[in-house]
C-alpha cells in the first residue's frame, strides 16, 4: 500500500467519507480533553465502554495519548516533578550500573567524576524536553511530530516502546534478585521478575493519577536506604588503586562508561512530557527544567556512586566479589549490610525501588503504542499495558541471569538515538518556531495533513543512526570510527550522532518548509 494510501486511512475526513459509521469522523472536546471519536460499535467499542466506565469509578485515564486541554487539567503538586523521576531512578539497577567503572577497569575517583557529568548531561537533555509538556497538553511522541514529521515520529514511537520494554525489564531483574535473596533462595528469580512486573502492571493500568500518586512519596524510602547504605558500607571503598589504563586506552574507557551513564539519563526525554499534561500552559519552564533535571541527576548518582563503591572493593574483598559473582546483587546487599535480620528488612524495601521505575516505563510504552498510528488509538490503552507487560515479562525471564551485560548494552543504545531525537525537536523549536509554542498549531496534533512529512526529520535522524553505528563500542560490535581511540575503542556514538543529526536538519528542514509544507 502507497504512502498516500495510508495517510488517507488515517485522515479523518477521508475514513468518515467513504464509511457510513462514525469510525472516526471528528476531534471533539471531553472532560477537558481534545479527543478522537471512534467507531460506536464493535468488540473494540465495548472495551472502550468498559474502560470508561472504569475510568469514571476509578480514573484509569480513559483518554489516552489525547491532548490535555488548559482549561480542565488538575494539576499535581510541582514537586512531583523531581519526585517522580527521584522514585524512579534512585534503584537497584542504578546500583548495579555502578559496577560498571570496576568492570572497565578504572579508578574510583575517575567513575565518580563520569557518572556526576554523564548524568548530568543526560538529564539536561531530558529537563528541557520535559518543559514542551505543560505549554502543548501533549505526549512527547505527539509533540515530535511538528519536527519530525509524522511519518518519522512513528519510529519515535517505536523505539520508546523498545526503551521502556528493556527499562522495565532491568527493573524486574533487579527486583526479582532481591525478592530471590531476601526470601533465601524460596522464591526463584523468574519467580521474583514475574512478582514485580505484576506490580508495577497494577500501577500503571490505572493510568498517570496513580504512578504520580506512588512516585510521589515511594523515593523518600529509597533515600533513607541509600543513606543508611552509605553509612555502613562507604568505609570499605577503594579510592587507592589506579586505572588499569592511561593514555588512549584510558581515553576510550572513559568515553564509553559516560555513554553508558549519559544514556541511562538521557533515555527518559522521550517521555518525559507524557507526565506534565496536567501541569497550568504558564507553570515556569525555568523550574520544570531545573526541577527535572534535579530529580534525575542527584537520585541517580546517589545509586550510582554508591555502587560504584561496593563495585571498587572487589579486587580485595574476595567474599563479596564471590557473592556477587555466584548470587547477584540481591543477595550481596545481604551480605555487606549487618544485621542480617536488618538487611532482609532493606532488601524487601529495595524491591519497590523497581517498582517505581515499572510504573514509569509500562505507562509510557502503552501511549507510545497508540501514538505509533491512529488505529492502535481505538483500542483501549488498559489492553496495551497488558501487552506490554508480557514483553516485559518475557524480556526479564530470558535476561536475568545476564544483568551487567543488558546494562552495559541496552542503556548505551538508549543514549544515541535519544540525542537525535533532541537535537532534532531542540533546532525546530529555537531555529524554526523561534521559541514560542505560539507558532505550533496545537489543535492539530493527531491531523497528519497538517503536520510536516517528514522528510527533514526522517533523514536527519538516519544520518545520526549513522553516527551511532560509527561510534559505537558495544561487546557485540565496535564502530570504525570508534577503534581509532585506544585498544579496545572509545565511544563516541552520541558525539557522532549530535553533529550528523544537527548539520543535515538545519537545511533539510529550510527545503522542506520551503517546497514541501
Amino acid at each position: 500500500m502507497a504512502a498516500r494510501d495510508i495517510e488517507k486511512l488515517e485522515n479523518p475526513a477521508y475514513v468518515s467519507s467513504v464509511s457510513p459509521s462514525p469510525s472516526r469522523d471528528s476531534e471533539d472536546l471531553d472532560a477537558g480533553v481534545q479527543v478522537t471519536r471512534f467507531s460506536s460499535r464493535g468488540p473494540l467499542a465495548r472495551l472502550r465502554h468498559y474502560e470508561a466506565v472504569i475510568d469514571r469509578k476509578f480514573g484509569v485515564e480513559a483518554h489516552g495519548p489525547d491532548r490535555k486541554l488548559p482549561e480542565n487539567r488538575n494539576p499535581p503538586s510541582q514537586w512531583v516533578m523531581a519526585a517522580l523521576w527521584a522514585s524512579g531512578t534512585m534503584n537497584l539497577s542504578c546500583f548495579t550500573t555502578g559496577f560498571l567503572g570496576w568492570e572497565f577497569g578504572l579508578s574510583l575517583s575517575q567513575t565518580i567524576l563520569i557518572v556526576v557529568f554523564a548524568t548530568l548531561l543526560g538529564a539536561m537533555v531530558t529537563g528541557w524536553c520535559a518543559t514542551m509538556g505543560p505549554g502543548t497538553g501533549l505526549r512527547q511522541v505527539s509533540i515530535s511530530r511538528y519536527s519530525m514529521g509524522w511519518w518519522p515520529a512513528k519510529v519515535i514511537a517505536f523505539l520508546n516502546v523498545i526503551e521502556q520494554l528493556g527499562w522495565s525489564s532491568v527493573g524486574c531483574i533487579t527486583g526479582g534478585l532481591a525478592l530471590s535473596a531476601v526470601s533465601d533462595g524460596n522464591i526463584s528469580l523468574i519467580l521474583g521478575v514475574v512478582i514485580i512486573a505484576v506490580v508495577g502492571l497494577c500501577f500503571s493500568f490505572f493510568g498517570l493519577r496513580a504512578v504520580l500518586k506512588y512516585d510521589q512519596w515511594a523515593w523518600l524510602v529509597f533515600f533513607i536506604i541509600f543513606m543508611i547504605m552509605y553509612g555502613e558500607v562507604a568505609h570499605f571503598a577503594d579510592n587507592v588503586t589506579p586505572s588499569a589504563f592511561a593514555g588512549a586506552d584510558l581515553s576510550g574507557t572513559l568515553l564509553t562508561l559516560f555513554a553508558i551513564i549519559y544514556g541511562s539519563s538521557a533515555s527518559w526525554c522521550s517521555i518525559c512530557s507524557d507526565f506534565y499534561v496536567e501541569y497550568p500552559v504558564n507553570t515556569s519552564k525555568t523550574k520544570i527544567f531545573l526541577l527535572t533535571t534535579l530529580g534525575i541527576t542527584l537520585p541517580t548518582c546517589i545509586g550510582m556512586i554508591m555502587g560504584a563503591c561496593v563495585g571498587s572493593t572487589m579486587g580485595y574483598n574476595t567474599q563479596w566479589a564471590d557473592t556477587y559473582s555466584t548470587s547477584g546483587v540481591g543477595e550481596l546487599i545481604q551480605t555487606i549490610l549487618y544485621p542480617r535480620g536488618f538487611s532482609k528488612f532493606i532488601l524487601v524495601l529495595l524491591v519497590l525501588s523497581g517498582i517505581g521505575m515499572n510504573t514509569i516505563a509500562i505507562y509510557a510504552a502503552s501511549l507510545s503504542i497508540q501514538q505509533f498510528a491512529r488505529p492502535l488509538q481505538a483500542v483501549p490503552r488498559f489492553i496495551w499495558t497488558l501487552v506490554v507487560f508480557v514483553g516485559i515479562l518475557l524480556l526479564g525471564i530470558a535476561g536475568r541471569d545476564q544483568l551487567l551485560t543488558v546494562l552495559e548494552n541496552f542503556l548505551a543504545l538508549l543514549g544515541y538515538w535519544n540525542t537525535a531525537f533532541f537535537v532534532i525537536v531542540f533546532t525546530e523549536h529555537y531555529l524554526y518556531r523561534k521559541g514560542s509554542l505560539a507558532n505550533y498549531n496545537l489543535e492539530a496534533w493527531n491531523t497528519p495533513s497538517k503536520m510536516p512529512v517528514g522528510y527533514a526529520g526522517g533523514v536527519a535522524f538516519a544520518l545520526g543512526i549513522v553516527g551511532c553505528v560509527l561510534g559505537m563500542v558495544q561487546t557485540w560490535y565496535t564502530g570504525p570510527i570508534a577503534k581509532l581511540v585506544g585498544a579496545a575503542g572509545g565511544d563516541v556514538g552520541n558525539q557522532l550522532a549530535f553533529v550528523l543529526t544537527l548539520v543535515s536538519y538545519i537545511p533539510l528542514r529550510y527545503l522542506e518548509r520551503k517546497y514541501v509544507r
